[in-house]
């Protein structure tokens, strides 16, 4: 897409609220930043969403002075066989074949990933997960979902879904243990785990066991305060977490698990995790070590136009 003595790539983070987009060159091998831009984001007219993002890929190409190759994270997924996209968080995308549209009005490819998936890839190369063998980046945000990656590359799957934990079953023995009701989710499922350990979940987990609403940060702050109501909620939302973390072992085997999202934030989550998730695994398995991330909130662009680059060679 660019020249070939300089490579460029935009990433573009959309969000409910905010469209991110960072412009990167590429210099030996490592990415490197040179523009960056946010717009509110139109969630409900995809006319003006189309609008944003070409304005703001025009700006950045001028900025820039080359025409760069192009990567999104999006929330939600891409219908595999039609490639139509569904998305809660931003209605505008529903039922559009955005990369191809997008990528006729830009007169280059648009590479699509779905947002928990770039975080992952962003950490792998450059991040938390640097040097790996394999890593997987477990989002616990608004909701919780992820991507796998190995040998610094993204694996989606045969739908393209490959890390969608979020979206497993809470086994009845937890619900059990703790007294839940099994919820509906958003995504047509039942008792999906975001539903209980995304930061969402343990609002609403410290709702139903206290009959009080509190944010994360203040939890933990009355937690270490020895606040018991405080402790009852965070070490119920930490066991259930460990289970879901487990799993991911499990299944996946990663070399690090590295948390994103506005709970990874929570200090308390590196020092106790490891523990509680050997609690969820058979004996003589290893919990792999858990990291807080290198890019935090600024991952998801970088991640996109790291997608980008993957996709594009």
């Amino acid at each position: 897409m660019s020249t070939e003595a300089t490579k460029a790539f935009h990433g573009l983070d959309i969000g409910g609220t905010k469209i991110e987009l960072v412009a990167f060159v590429e210099q030996e091998g490592s990415l490197h930043e040179r523009h960056r831009r946010r717009v509110a984001t139109p969630r409900e007219d995809f006319a003006a969403f189309e609008q944003a993002v070409i304005d703001l890929v025009t700006e950045a190409d001028t900025a820039l002075g080359l025409t760069a190759s192009v990567g999104l994270g999006l929330p939600g997924i891409i219908d595999p066989v039609t490639g139509r996209q569904l998305s809660s968080n931003v209605p505008a995308l529903n039922g559009h074949i955005v990369a191809q549209t997008l990528g006729e009005r830009l007169a280059r490819p648009v590479f699509i990933g779905n947002d928990c998936q770039c975080f992952a890839l962003s950490e792998a190369q450059g991040g938390a997960a640097e040097g790996l063998p394999s890593m997987f980046g477990a989002i616990i945000g608004t909701g919780a979902g992820g991507g796998y990656c190995v040998g610094g590359r993204l694996l989606t799957g045969y739908n393209g879904i490959a890390g969608e934990w979020g979206h497993w079953s809470l086994p009845a023995e937890l619900l059990q243990r703790y007294q839940l009701p099994v919820l509906d989710c958003a995504c047509g499922l039942r008792g999906c785990l975001e539903r209980y350990v995304s930061g969402t979940g343990l609002a609403w987990l410290h709702r139903h066991l206290s009959g009080e609403a509190a944010e994360a940060a203040a939890l933990e702050v009355r937690a270490r305060a020895g606040d018991p109501i405080a402790q009852r909620t965070l070490e119920a939302h930490l066991d259930l977490l460990a289970h879901a973390l487990a799993r991911i072992v499990l299944a996946y085997d990663p070399h690090a698990l590295v948390l994103g999202g506005g709970l990874s934030k929570l200090a308390y989550l590196y020092e106790r995790l490891p523990a509680a998730m050997s609690r969820h695994l058979f004996p003589g398995l290893r919990v792999p070590p858990v990291r807080a991330p290198v890019f935090g909130d600024a991952g998801g662009a970088r991640g996109a136009a790291l997608l980008a680059r993957q996709r594009s060679h």
